[in-house]
């Protein structure tokens, strides 16, 4: 456990000692806070309108409104971002020629890969932390459901987590940053979308492919609904992305 805070650390500070994570989680927070000011004013003028009739009026619902398509917003930002976030947490060793010397250290490839993942989780949970800013003004001036926006916010999470064991994977088995980058970023994409596919599908393949899309699952945790296939899904996909990895480092070791 020593050894996996150390390598954790130390990757935190490389991510925050070189302008990449500062830029990508400056350019998060203005995307969000955008969308954020974008679905706010729009409840408030839908809650004037609405006003003048108190059935409609009681029907509003912020959490349906505001923050379940914010959380869909903040869910595509991730895919563009944490593959520039990912990108560069093996690539970057195989580049600098330091992989060599990481593997053939007394540090097994759990450890290595565990501290590596855990900062860049460290990195995102600081994100979404920061996301809550504007989110917290929303109980002041009005009144959301906790549960369904925790909820949301552990959809985020397990959505990012799972980017990111697919990005340290892609950026295992090549040196070029972009390249991983661009790897990740298909492979996301591709999962995300597969639910496209399923309104063509009929039976059995409608429902695979709506059960490997990150969409399918994520949708479900923005309304507020928390099932366990969501979470064995999300979970089984972090370990395949950490799994992939550990087989990429043995099968280099080895060589």
């Amino acid at each position: 456990m020593r050894n996996i805070w150390a390598i954790c650390k130390k990757e935190i500070q490389t991510y925050f000692t070189s302008p990449i994570a500062y830029v990508v989680i400056t350019v998060f927070l203005v995307l969000v806070g955008f969308f954020f000011y974008s679905l706010i004013w729009w409840f408030n003028s839908q809650s004037l309108q609405m006003a003048q009739n108190p059935y409609y009026f009681q029907q509003l619902n912020i959490n349906q409104m505001v923050f379940s398509p914010l959380f869909h917003n903040i869910s595509i930002i991730l895919l563009l971002v944490i593959p520039l976030l990912s990108m560069r947490l093996l690539a970057e060793e195989k580049k600098i020629k330091t992989d060599e010397l990481l593997f053939t250290s007394p540090l097994s490839i759990n450890q290595i890969i565990l501290g590596k993942y855990s900062a860049a989780l460290v990195v995102l949970l600081t994100m979404l932390v920061l996301t809550w800013i504007p989110v917290l003004f929303t109980f002041i001036y009005g009144n959301p459901e906790l549960a369904p926006l925790l909820n949301g916010y552990l959809g985020l999470f397990l959505v990012g987590a799972s980017f990111m064991a697919i990005g340290l994977f892609f950026s295992s088995v090549t040196e070029n940053q972009i390249v991983a980058a661009m790897l990740t970023f298909g492979a996301l994409l591709l999962f995300w979308v597969l639910n496209w596919a399923a309104y063509s599908a009929t039976g059995f393949w409608r429902d695979v492919l709506n059960y490997l899309s990150f969409f399918q699952h994520f949708d479900d945790m923005t309304r507020g609904i928390l099932d366990t296939s969501d979470l064995v899904y999300y979970l089984s996909v972090i370990f395949l992305g950490l799994f992939l990895t550990h087989a990429v480092i043995q099968s280099r070791r080895w060589r």
